[in-house]
């Protein structure tokens, strides 16, 4: 039987909502290994004088949980 973790992570980017779900998914996979998934669950962006300033990506990672040694 297969158990996957699922967290939450929020990546941000000054050029894309695109370019931000990557910079989430490049982040989470420095710490977490097996990433075998990802959803992305909301697109935001900081807004300053009528332009956006940071496009945010708020993206679920999976990955399976495996039994300690």
């Amino acid at each position: 039987m297969t158990v996957v973790k699922i967290i939450k992570v929020l990546g941000t980017s000054n050029e894309s909502w695109e370019d931000a779900a990557r910079q989430a998914v490049a982040e989470a996979s420095e710490t977490v290994d097996d990433i075998h998934g990802v959803e992305v669950e909301d697109w935001t962006a900081s807004v300053e004088d009528g332009g956006i300033t940071e496009y945010k990506a708020t993206v679920e990672i999976a990955f399976p949980v495996h039994e300690s040694a």
